[in-house]
């Protein structure tokens, strides 16, 4: 199901990489980023549900949830991710107390934690539980989250064998570079994930178009999010099957996938968890 565990004490400081892009983050972004909520959640309208975002990073999706009528509770392992959240409920939903939008530091690995926060209607997590460096407890722990007739969204890092491998080298190097001569494998990336779709771009005579709007997936920053992936560590990795199998042996049922077509990338899931007296 995975690679082989990243060593503890090597971590990407995302919370830094999220503190920049709220420097980028207006209104379209927010939109598109809660269009894209709706959409794979399969409904716009979360008055009345609990949300739980596990991982919240910038705290994007937390405030799409909490704008679709969601009651929210945010929490991450890194501390300037926890306070990317805490400004964006400051700018945006600044009379929201903890009964509407809760937002806590802890980690899906830590068992009393989660234990202390019940369970949830909607349990959501983009990106993030392959970078806990357990993915296997982090899934299952996720699960435990999600209340009878939730839903659990999961989008996890795509298993490409021999690419994900040496990803996973490139990764531990970035991060074990000094800030100041990570360029050194930052700007080979950047060529690598962004270079035959901007030459083809320049080519039509559309400039970066692409590039340009990228803004609109999930609300998202191309720059931003080129950091997140060549940063992004621990890092593991698992195809669509043995993720739908890990969920299908704990009671839920796949509502809906949308898989990177075998590419670099994310696949996502969501999941139903049955009621006790449906299983």
């Amino acid at each position: 199901m995975t690679l082989e565990r990243p060593a503890a004490e090597t971590r990407f400081p995302f919370g830094d990489n999220w503190r920049r892009f709220l420097a980028v983050l207006d209104d379209h972004r927010i939109a598109e980023s809660e269009k894209a909520l709706a959409a794979i959640l399969g409904t716009g309208d979360l008055h009345g549900r609990s949300f739980l975002d596990i991982g919240s990073g910038s705290g994007l999706s937390s405030l799409a949830a909490r704008r679709l009528g969601a009651r929210v509770t945010s929490f991450d392992y890194d501390p300037q991710s926890v306070a990317c959240t805490t400004e964006l409920r400051r700018r945006y939903f600044p009379e929201d107390d903890d009964a509407s939008w809760r937002i806590l530091q802890g980690s899906v690995l830590d068992a009393p934690f989660l234990d202390s926060l019940g369970t949830f209607d909607v349990v959501y997590s983009w990106g993030v539980l392959h970078h806990t460096g357990d993915m296997a407890a982090a899934l299952a722990n996720a699960a435990k989250l999600v209340a009878p007739d939730g839903l659990l969204m999961v989008a996890i890092y795509n298993d490409q064998g021999w690419r994900s491998r040496a990803w996973t080298v490139i990764k531990r190097w970035y991060n074990e570079l000094p800030p100041p001569l990570r360029f050194l494998i930052l700007g080979p990336a950047l060529v690598r994930l962004w270079g035959p779709a901007l030459a083809f771009d320049l080519v039509r005579g559309h400039g970066f178009r692409r590039w340009r709007e990228y803004g609109g997936k999930r609300g998202m920053s191309a720059w931003h999010d080129v950091v997140d992936w060549v940063g992004g560590y621990p890092f593991e990795v698992a195809k669509p099957e043995v993720v739908f199998d890990f969920y299908k042996k704990r009671g839920f049922r796949l509502e809906r996938m949308t898989t990177c077509g075998g590419k670099l990338g994310c696949n996502e899931f969501v999941f139903a968890r049955a009621h006790p007296s449906d299983e």
